[in-house]
């Protein structure tokens, strides 16, 4: 979903930090990722994991939902209460679609299914990077829809006064659609232009991601104002009365 008018910030040498209980899994996923120039620790259990996280920080996470004691599920929930907003990507054994459903509706900005080829997992993390190190330049968009402001350059998200509390995945999702208003997505064009990849997942991703977002941005989730749901097709942005600025299309 890259602008024609953004550059990208490389994303080598950051620090992805691999939750995984099973060493050769750990190692093989962290061995790929430092032949991408990414320093890639690895920790096999859910306390540690949180006090890792919390005392050194990384830029991404990629969380084993199965681990033993501390899981994966209580992890990113955690991460989440303390306002940490630093992108997840979960890997689950399970194929039940609740567990992925749960790990996303906890706030992960992805997920990949074992088995899993090492070298798809790493063009997802780059993939989620990207999407968080992009930055406009020209200062970027300011969408503002009633007392709703999106920008592009702060990647921020205010009602009123108050600031919302996005991910990244869930801010990239608002803002691809609210640059379009009142353009029809459906849920496999916002997988491919939101996920930045060809994405093999179901469109449960998706769909979970449009609920927290509404969760978060209307004032009534129950009856949406923004984000309406175009039955048999997709979603779309609906700001008819959208003030647009710096950069903001208009329909």
């Amino acid at each position: 979903m890259a602008d024609s008018m953004e550059r990208e910030i490389p994303t080598e040498n950051k620090r992805v930090l691999v939750v995984e209980d099973d060493p050769n899994v750990g190692e093989v996923i962290s061995r790929y990722l430092q032949r991408e120039g990414f320093e890639a620790p690895v920790i096999r259990n859910g306390i540690e994991a949180l006090e890792v996280q919390t005392t050194e920080g990384s830029d991404l996470i990629i969380l084993d939902l199965m681990l033993p004691g501390f899981g994966g599920l209580e992890i990113a929930k955690q991460l989440r209460l303390q306002n940490d907003m630093t992108p997840i990507i979960i890997l689950t054994a399970k194929h039940s679609e609740s567990d992925v459903v749960l790990g996303l509706g906890l706030g992960a900005d992805d997920y990949v299914a074992k088995p899993f080829s090492p070298a798809e997992l790493v063009a997802r993390v780059h993939a989620v990077l990207r999407r968080r190190s992009t930055v406009p330049e020209f200062g970027g968009g300011v969408i503002r829809v009633s007392d709703l402001t999106i920008s592009q350059a702060s990647r921020t998200v205010s009602r009123g006064s108050a600031q919302l509390e996005l991910t990244s995945t869930e801010f990239d999702l608002l803002f691809h659609m609210a640059s379009s208003p009142d353009r029809v997505f459906s849920r496999e064009s916002l997988l491919q232009d939101v996920w930045d990849y060809s994405h093999t997942g179901d469109s449960s991703t998706v769909t979970v991601h449009i609920r927290r977002l509404r969760a978060k941005i209307e004032p009534d989730p129950a009856r949406p104002r923004f984000i309406k749901t175009v039955w048999g097709v997709g979603y779309k942005f609906q700001h008819s009365t959208a003030d647009v600025a710096n950069g903001g299309r208009r329909p």
